[in-house]
């Protein structure tokens, strides 16, 4: 696409056309200046530029059409779009979070550079903003933007920022610190020259190639060291060092000799301080930085700290491929140090990576906030009712749906990264079992289940109570076997859930004075075809009906039911128990229904004889 960055410009002037920055001045410098840094002192290409322009169009005015643009600058766009709806509401106690969500929103690499070249300019400029905004700003930028540039070893800009924070956040301390760094920038000039030229022969005679990078500290960073080590700005070693670069082949054996050498030369011509010397060439860290560092005195007595490195150490050292943020003692987490590192690369390869390549943020976790813009981290995959338990137990447990960003939805509607999610609740609202099917965060599973258990003890002990007070009544007792033959042949495995079941109304307890009553009735749940067989040549014979009270009855056992006490001239039929005979029991009786049903191979067909016996 022709003229990207004009045609961006040009619509990113008529949205901001009548807008202006704090000191009145029209606020399309800020983009200009963001894109400035972004091209020139980063290093990003037209696409990236764009959407700087872009970003703050359409922040104005969300109706702007950019579907001309490349997709890729699009994305760009969304992504900073989102950041920019971020509102910390503790930047302090949840800059670890914000980071992630920066860095989440992410989804082109690109966005999170932008949105820290943006933060640049906003600090060149922290004189245009009120007071207020103006703090809250410094403390943005010291909790999330800092570590976000030395990550992506944006060392330059990770340094500006950090001053330039503490010129606002300390101004006298600044002032003091700068003041003395002024005072004896000659001094340390005149101390490299002196250092280097008694070293220069023997570097020289030795074939070592080498080139020196001679760095300050920042005013930031000296202060930090004072307030750490507790001592004055003398009392600060590395407040200059000096950095040999070996020219030399990556061969391991060959870059530790090199190493090694310089090292002899230097603490041959000036006293090392031993407790200093930090060996990193023998024990590299763990996040692949290797290095030699020792503090010397010279003739003079003046301290300075000497690094000596080859180039491949220093190349990996610089563009951040050895987690140059773990060694600087930030915390972070590996998926999302990976991440960046990766960005870094791409950052500077660009003629090496192709868009299809750039990766995604880690996806893990989404990011969503409460009303009053508190952020909240889920797994992917949360819904409305793990955001709930989040918040408070007792809120999740009475939770009956939620608004996602004003919508009503259901408990089990999933989030997304960005959602402003607020809970609906109704006090008499109480967790079933299907609630573990819409959550996936351990902690709403395990609330829930503590729930569901504390609820089903407490239906167990009213089902128990119940139970009791109603066979007191009938004057009628349960006994511990019939109970157990009761709950084998409900497929029932513990009496609490058995209990619970007689309190919420699973089980009539009419059925149960009906079992007590007729204990015959309950068979095992695993009698089978051949039981049936057998039951069958025992109790029938080659009669298909049964005479009562007739003579050549073949000497069968049988006797009245008691729960319907049949008389002569009723309506009955036999029923074969296990251990009882044959039990006569009325057709309109409260268990004839499920006896015939459940056991039909046990009904004998019953009629009177003529007269009662």
């Amino acid at each position: 696409m022709e003229g990207l960055i004009e045609k961006a410009r040009e619509i990113a002037l008529q949205a901001l056309n009548d807008v202006t920055r704090s000191n009145g001045t029209p606020f399309i410098g800020h983009p200009d200046a963001v894109a400035a840094i972004v091209r020139d002192e980063i290093g990003l290409g037209e696409e990236s530029v764009a959407a700087v322009y872009l970003h703050e169009a359409t922040r104005e005015h969300h109706d702007i059409d950019i579907s001309a643009f490349p997709p890729q600058v699009r994305t760009i766009v969304e992504g900073l779009n989102k950041i920019s709806t971020i509102k910390p509401k503790d930047t302090r106690l949840e800059a670890e979070n914000y980071k992630k969500l920066i860095v989440q929103y992410s989804k082109d690499p690109r966005v999170t550079v932008i949105k820290i070249a943006d933060r640049l300019e906003i600090m060149r400029s922290l004189n245009l903003f009120p007071r207020n905004t103006r703090e809250q700003k410094q403390l943005e930028t010291l909790m999330l933007y800092i570590p976000l540039a030395h990550q992506l070893g944006l060392y330059n800009i990770k340094s500006e920022l950090e001053d330039i924070y503490f010129k606002f956040a300390s101004p006298e301390q600044y002032r003091q610190i700068n003041q003395k760094l002024k005072a004896t920038e000659k001094d340390r000039r005149k101390l490299t020259e002196e250092f280097i030229e008694p070293l220069k022969k023997k570097l020289t005679a030795e074939g070592i190639n080498y080139k020196l990078k001679i760095r300050t500290k920042t005013a930031y960073s000296i202060q930090r060291k004072m307030t750490v080590q507790n001592v004055p700005f003398e009392g600060v070693y590395d407040v200059f060092a000096i950095r040999f670069i070996l020219d030399c082949d990556a061969d391991r054996k060959t870059e530790l000799d090199q190493c090694w050498k310089v090292y002899s030369f230097v603490t041959e011509e000036y006293e090392p301080d031993l407790n200093r010397l930090r060996d990193w060439l023998t024990n590299p860290k763990p996040n692949g930085y290797e290095s030699l560092h020792i503090t010397v005195k010279n003739k003079q007595g003046a301290s300075l700290e000497v690094q000596i490195r080859t180039k491949r150490m220093d190349d990996i050292a610089e563009n951040g491929l050895a987690s140059h943020w773990s060694y600087k003692g930030i915390k972070h987490e590996q998926t999302l140090d990976n991440w960046l590192s990766t960005v870094r690369y791409n950052i500077e390869h660009p003629s090496q990576v192709k868009p299809e390549d750039i990766p995604l943020p880690p996806s893990n976790e989404i990011f969503v906030f409460s009303p009053t813009g508190e952020l909240i981290i889920l797994p992917a995959g949360a819904s409305v009712l793990d955001f709930a338990f989040r918040i408070h137990t007792g809120l999740g447990c009475h939770c009956t749906g939620g608004r996602i960003n004003g919508k009503a939805v259901s408990i089990k509607e999933k989030l997304s990264t960005g959602d402003v999610v607020e809970i609906l609740s109704n006090k008499n609202q109480r967790p079933s079992y299907s609630w573990l099917g819409y959550v996936v965060s351990s902690k709403a599973r395990s609330k829930i289940k503590v729930e569901l258990d504390a609820d089903l003890r407490r239906q167990a002990a009213a089902g128990r109570e119940l139970l009791e007070r109603r066979l007191r009544n009938w004057k009628l007792e349960l006994k511990d076997d019939l109970v157990a033959e009761m709950m084998h042949y409900l497929k029932y495995t513990s009496v609490i859930t058995f209990m619970a079941d007689i309190g919420n109304g699973e089980i009539d307890i009419n059925d149960i004075k009906n079992y007590i009553q007729n204990p015959e009735l309950l068979v095992t749940r695993n009698e089978g075809e051949e039981e049936k067989k057998k039951a069958l040549r025992k109790w029938k014979s080659s009669d298909d009906i049964l005479v009562i009270n007739a003579r050549g009855v073949k000497g069968l056992e049988y006797n009245m039911a008691s729960c319907c006490n049949p008389k002569h001239g009723d309506e009955v039929f036999g029923f074969v128990t296990r251990s009882a005979g044959i039990k006569i029991h009325r057709e309109d009786c409260p268990n004839a229904k499920r006896m015939k049903e459940m056991y039909p191979y046990r009904v004998q067909k019953v009629v009177w004889q003529e007269k009662e016996a």
